[in-house]
Order: C-alpha cells, then structure tokens, then sequence
C-alpha cells in the first residue's frame, strides 16, 4: 500500500515534466507540417507559374502563327477580293452585253415573229387574190365568150390553189367551187377553137377546088385499027374521021343547067365563098349561132351550084360544112355569181383581220 501511495506533488511534476517534451514535439510537428506545407504552396505556386508561363508562351506562339496566318489569309483574300472586283467588273461588262445582244435578239424575234404574220397573212392574201383572179377568168369566158373549156380549166386551177389554205371558209368555198365545176362538166362540150381551125382550112383550100365549068370530059379510049393493009388515001380519010368525031363529044350531066362562068367571075366567086367561111368564123367566136348558120347554108348552096361535087376534095369541104352546120355553138352556161360573192367576202375579211394582228404584235413588243 506504502508503495503504491504517491505523493500528490511528485505526481503533479511528473505529469508537468512529461507533458513538456510532448507539447514541444507537438509544436515541432507543426512547425514541420506547416514548413512543408510552405513549401508544397511555394511548390504548387512556382508550378502554376511555370505552367502558367509555359501556357503563356505556347498562347504567344499560337497567336503569332495564328497572326501570321491572318496576315497571310488576309493578303490572300485582299487578292482573291481584288481577282473577284475585276472579275466582277468583266461580268458586268459581260452581262451588260448579254443584255445588249438580248435586246438585240428579242427585237429580231418579234421582227422575225412579225415578219411571219405578214408572211403567213400575205401568202394566204396572194393564194386568195390568184383564186379570185382565176375565178373572174372564168365568169368572162362564160358570161362573154361563152367558152366553157377555158372556164372550167380556170375553176379546177382556183379548186387546187384552195387546197393549200384549210379555213372553215374555204372549205365552204370550195364546196360552192365544186358545184360549179361539175355544173359545167355535165355541160356539152363545144370545140370553138377546133371548129375555128376548121373553117379556116376550108377558107384556104377554096383556091383549090375544082368548078363546073372548069370540067372537062374525058377522053375516049378507042382501040387503034390495023391499018397497015390499007394504002395511003384510005389512011387519011381516016385520019379525017377520027378528028372530026373527037371535036364533038356527047356527054351526061346530072344538073339541068351546068352554070358557066368567066375567069374573072370564078375569082369573085371563090373569094366571096372564103369571105362567107370567115364570116361563119367570126359568128362563131361570137357565137351568133343565126349568122353562123347562113353563112354555112349559103357556102354549101354555093358548093354545090358551082363546084364539081364528083371531085374528092369537093365532097371533103361539102362535108365538113354540113357538119359543122349541124353543131350547136350557144349553150347555155351558168353563173358563178356565188362563188365569187364568197370569194370576195373571204378577201375583205382578211383585208379586216390584218389591223388586229398589227396591234398585237405592237403590244407583245
């Protein structure tokens, strides 16, 4: 117990001197703690600095390259700005051209689109006035000469002029065309011109038709005797007897009194039959059917008075005559007064249509 019992004085220096060394240990580990965590800051803040620095540098050296490529960028864009300025102006200047040549082109079309309407209109005009032309053609050969040929051949050229044009007023047209050419084609058809021919031929062969009172009989043919037997005198006696029976001759006539003109009379004679034949010529073109007739009426009378109907020729113009007498030259043609009424009315509506279309293209311009 004595041993274990320590004084309360000695306890509490003990407890002091113990607490001594540790408080200063403590101390010196904070001082050490606190010198080392210095140095770490000191450490830590000359790192960042370094860091910071080299960050710094690197930053500088970026923006120096990055510098040096703006430069360069920029001088490359300010030739790229002045390459597009020059380009721009030779675009413009291009452009300014274009727009000059397309000035120049949208004149030329509307001139040339113009140029076609009147083209087109003055073909369709043309084809028109030819068809009223051929048309009036024919509506003289009836109305005037009376020559249906002639009129038809006119109809059926204005028909094939019609064809080239396809408008619901030719089409009209040409059905009335149609009507009048297959009126005159059932027409009967009177060859003025071949029986002009005709009768001029007959007028030129009238010199040479044999008269009555050029006839002469023909001779007889008498077999000769064999008068070899008889002597000198018996020859002549009928020498002598033969002459005498050829000076008058006994010969048949079939008409009762043979009319016997003068040399003189036989000109007037065959020049006043030419002269009825070219009458009959010209009332034949002017188809006096009255005084075509007398006048073949009175060359057949003549003919047959006066000219030796035994000849070949004789009978070939005394045929003819009869039967160019027995054609008729007047018949009676139609008119084509509707068709030409349609015609003109189609020509004065295209005369109409052209004011129209000149406005139209004044307002496409």
């Amino acid at each position: 117990m004595t041993n274990e019992i320590i004084p309360a004085t000695e306890t509490n220096n003990a407890e002091t001197a113990g607490t001594l060394p540790a408080a200063h240990d403590r101390l010196s580990f904070i001082a050490i703690s606190a010198l080392i965590l210095v140095i770490l800051v000191i450490c830590f803040s000359a790192w960042q600095w370094l860091n910071t620095r080299y960050r710094f540098t690197q930053l500088e050296q970026v923006l120096t390259l990055r510098l040096e490529q703006y430069g360069m960028n920029n001088q490359q864009t300010l030739t790229v700005s002045k390459l597009a300025d020059e380009r721009s102006v030779e675009a413009s200047a291009r452009i300014a051209l274009l727009e000059q040549k397309l000035a120049e082109s949208r004149n030329q079309q509307e001139a040339l689109q113009t140029l076609y309407y009147e083209l087109a209109n003055t073909r369709e005009e043309r084809l028109i006035a030819e068809v009223e032309q051929l048309m009036t053609i024919a509506s003289q050969q009836l109305q005037l000469a009376g020559s249906i040929k002639p009129a038809l051949l006119a109809l059926q050229t204005a028909d094939a002029r019609l064809q080239q044009i396809d408008t619901p007023q030719v089409i009209q047209l040409r059905k009335s065309l149609a009507q009048d050419i297959q009126r005159l084609q059932n027409l009967p058809l009177v060859d003025v011109v071949g029986m002009s021919v005709k009768l001029e031929n007959l007028a030129e062969s009238v010199n040479d038709l044999p008269l009555v009172s050029d006839r002469h009989p023909e001779p007889i043919k008498t077999v000769a005797p064999d008068w070899t037997s008889d002597n000198s005198w018996q020859k002549l006696l009928r020498e002598i007897w033969q002459d005498i029976k050829n000076m008058v001759r006994l010969e048949r006539i079939d008409r009762s009194e043979p009319p016997l003109l003068a040399p003189e009379q036989n000109y007037f004679l065959r020049e006043n039959l030419k002269l009825r034949l070219l009458t009959a010529r010209i009332a034949l073109l002017q188809h006096d059917e009255e005084t075509y007739r007398a006048d073949l009426q009175a060359a057949e009378k003549w003919l047959l008075a006066y000219f030796d109907m035994r000849e070949a020729s004789a009978k070939s113009v005394l045929s003819t005559i009869r039967k160019l007498s027995s054609d008729n030259i007047v018949i009676q043609v139609p008119d084509i007064n509707d068709s030409l009424t349609q015609i003109s009315r189609y020509k004065l509506t295209l005369e109409r249509g052209k004011v129209p279309e000149k406005s139209l293209s004044s307002g496409a311009r």
